[in-house]
């Protein structure tokens, strides 16, 4: 069985990943001192903005993470597939899909109150 957890690591690298996702945009404060309290560099911080490790595995699971996000079934089974040749067990990879998915859907609305004037 595989060492290879869906660990805080490997959570805030896919959720890079999937929310900079390669565009030119600052990392927000509070996700780059949590990276570097989980003790991600610089280059692994930056990679995982590209969707990119310097990890086998969690280079796969950024390109399985990556599938879900692109809604594409075939690329999705293909990664898939190519992280459990790398020793990702099947259980994480549902993992990884589960979490990829609920990051990319949109965030409920909230509820407003309606605002009653004052009374005099």
């Amino acid at each position: 069985m595989s060492s290879f957890t869906l660990d805080a690591r490997v959570r805030l690298a896919i959720a890079l990943a999937l929310t900079i996702g390669g565009r030119d945009r600052f990392l927000p404060p509070d996700q780059e001192a949590a990276a570097r309290m989980l003790g991600l560099s610089g280059a692994e911080i930056d990679a995982a903005c590209q969707g990119r490790s310097f990890d086998l595995r969690t280079s796969r699971a950024l390109a399985l993470a990556l599938a879900v996000r692109a809604q594409d079934g075939e690329r999705r089974n293909e990664e898939r597939a190519r992280a459990v040749r790398v020793g990702i067990a099947e259980e994480v990879c549902s993992q990884i899909e589960s979490f990829a998915a609920r990051l990319m859907a949109p965030e409920p609305a909230s509820e407003t109150k309606p605002v009653h004037a004052a009374r005099n």
